[in-house]
């Protein structure tokens, strides 16, 4: 019986260095998300726009509404993270399989929503990007 829970302990280990594993993964990316947003957000409210673009202000203003909705999600993502991971260490305490499944439910429950937000985000940015490339005022070079 002793080897079996041994046996248990060794795969829950493992379990949890991928858990953590992915914690990190989603940290880094959301540490990444709040870098370029800090750009994204200054590239929304500058001047640096041809202001005779048809429609200018009406998509601007819809990008900046996509962006704060982006923001929101990502710091309601981000508090999901941080309170996953001060409660995953809890699966080393498991000694049921019922209380295994559903640390890895709720894992993969954020997975999903992680991928989801990563997924609109690099959407958005995109967006963002190659319509604010169209109509950026070009400047004459100065001789």
């Amino acid at each position: 019986m002793n080897v079996l829970n041994d046996k248990k302990r060794t795969y829950q280990e493992k379990k949890l260095e991928e858990l953590h594993w992915d914690l990190q993964k989603w940290k880094s990316n959301i540490q990444f998300i709040e870098d370029e947003m800090l750009f994204i957000n200054r590239l929304l409210h500058s001047y640096v726009f041809e202001p005779r673009t048809p429609n200018l202000f009406e998509r601007l203003e819809l990008f900046k509404r996509a962006y704060d909705i982006s923001k929101k999600e990502k710091e309601s993502l981000k508090r999901l993270i941080s309170k996953y991971e001060n409660t995953i260490g809890g699966i080393l305490e498991c000694t049921s399989t019922i209380c295994d499944f559903a640390y890895y439910k709720k894992h993969e429950e954020l997975c999903k929503r992680a991928s989801k937000h990563f997924e609109n985000y690099l959407k958005l940015k995109s967006d963002i990007y190659n319509y604010a490339g169209a109509i950026l005022k070009r400047k004459k070079p100065t001789n």
